[in-house]
């Protein structure tokens, strides 16, 4: 894969050299035809050459000579040059501007020694052509300066060729150099990434460390960011798998009982020998029976609807003294819960909830069965409504310091637990608080009780 990368990246940077070498190639030759097909009529008057090879259009012919227009003497006044036009024996016909001094004939070889050497000490001479006539435009004081050249176009032509050959090489070989070494440091972290991806893909969630990372620093950060959470979601989905098993089969195991026992009775019932107060009793134990199985499914479907988020609450502004105050008389009056120690306190008497008074009840009862059945008869617990929530403390068995962090766990059943349940109520409750946007803080210590405070936002 590594060197996948690295060839891929190679060729990506060769390919944009060469492409960039051939198209300015191109622009270099393109200017150049253009320059060597400008139209004279275009060109700027910037140089003496410039300016001599497009006055032509300043000239006309009358009477078989050629005349300078007006345009043409103020384009000679601007450009600060004179003008002679010469017959073809060389002869002066006529001048613009020309000097005292100026020569009134030219032999050939005199105008090829002007026009080569370009100079003298007063004037700068460039030599145009008109209808067979020739003109000589003199540029007084003149900086410009010409150098000749003499080349075969042949042989510039291959030596151009062979320059513009050479430089490609060069620039590909330095490319291919440089391409290499940025591709193996580019494509090692890059490939390094592909992997890291692949092993998550795998279900590998350790982090690791990469050397070197460069760039990458953030990614690679990211990546084992990623790896940690999808590490801990994955404990705590397997977490939840197991006590979830756990669950299924101690439920399984519940309902077993009280199945039995109610197909047990129910034969029972069923015998024409026995007396009214047995069959009386029998149909009282398969009501309780089915009042547990009951309870067990209803369980089980709030805590989904709630897991869920399915479940529509009926808030109602409620005092919470008097909310509390009235559970706990209804759980004093219940026969089972008559002789237990259960002390009601309020500091509060002006706090309002806004709650769903059948699921806040649900939860609240939770915590308190929790308090009773899971502690000695003589266990002590107390009620307290205070200005920041309810608390419910009891001076029972406490719960381990290991076990703390998975009380509210759902199908989570303590190891002190001894009764019957589904290991779904403190799970509930903690849902429906956390569903009214509230929140549960618990204490907790083995000897001397367990507290559980429940806020409101």
């Amino acid at each position: 894969m590594k060197w996948k990368l690295t060839i891929r990246y190679l060729i990506s940077i060769l390919s944009i050299v060469f492409i960039v070498s051939i198209v300015n190639t191109v622009i270099l030759l393109a200017l150049i035809l253009s320059q060597h097909n400008e139209d004279p009529e275009d060109i700027i008057h910037d140089t003496g050459e410039n300016f001599t090879r497009s006055f032509f259009y300043y000239l006309s012919m009358e009477d078989g000579e050629p005349v300078v227009s007006e345009e043409g003497k103020d384009a000679l006044t601007r450009f600060g040059a004179w003008l002679q036009i010469l017959d073809e024996n060389g002869n002066v016909l006529s001048d613009e501007f020309a000097p005292d001094n100026a020569a009134t004939h030219y032999t050939p070889i005199d105008l090829v020694h002007k026009y080569k050497y370009m100079d003298d000490d007063l004037n700068t001479y460039f030599i145009g052509e008109y209808e067979g006539f020739s003109y000589i435009i003199g540029v007084p004081d003149s900086k410009q300066q010409r150098t000749i050249i003499m080349a075969d176009p042949q042989q510039f032509l291959t030596y151009a060729s062979q320059f513009l050959g050479a430089i490609i090489i060069v620039d590909l070989i330095i490319a291919f150099i440089v391409g290499f070494l940025f591709s193996t440091v580019l494509t090692k972290p890059v490939s390094r990434i592909i992997e890291r991806i692949s092993e998550l893909k795998e279900r590998k969630f350790e982090p690791k460390k990469m050397k070197r990372p460069g760039v990458f620093k953030r990614v690679f950060s990211n990546l084992n960011d990623v790896s940690e959470n999808l590490q801990a979601h994955e404990n705590e989905r397997q977490k939840l798998e197991q006590m979830r098993n756990e669950w299924i089969s101690n439920v399984s195991h519940d309902i077993k009982t009280p199945l039995a026992s109610i197909r047990g009775y129910a034969e029972l019932l069923s015998n024409e020998d026995i007396s009214a107060e047995e069959r009386l009793e029998y149909a009282e134990v398969i009501e309780r029976q089915s009042l547990y199985m009951k309870e067990l499914l209803d369980d089980f479907n709030l805590t989904m609807r709630l897991r869920n988020q399915e479940m529509t609450l009926n808030l109602q502004e409620i005092r919470v003294e008097g909310f509390v105050r009235k559970m706990i008389i209804d759980l004093l009056n219940d026969p089972q819960f008559q002789t237990r120690d259960i002390d009601f306190s309020s500091y509060a008497p002006e706090l309002i909830w806004n709650i769903d008074q059948h699921l806040m009840k649900r939860a609240i009862l939770n915590f308190i069965f929790n308090a009773l059945i899971h502690n000695e008869e003589n266990v002590k617990v107390t009620v307290e409504v205070q200005e920041e929530g309810i608390i419910i403390r009891d001076d029972g068995k406490g719960i381990k310091k290991e076990e703390q962090a998975q009380i509210f766990d759902r199908y989570y059943r303590g190891t002190n637990t001894t009764s019957r349940g589904t290991g779904l109520g403190l799970a509930i409750s903690r849902d429906i608080i956390q569903a009214h946007g509230g929140m549960v803080e618990m204490e907790s210590e083995v000897g001397k009780g367990t507290m559980f405070k429940i806020r409101m936002q």
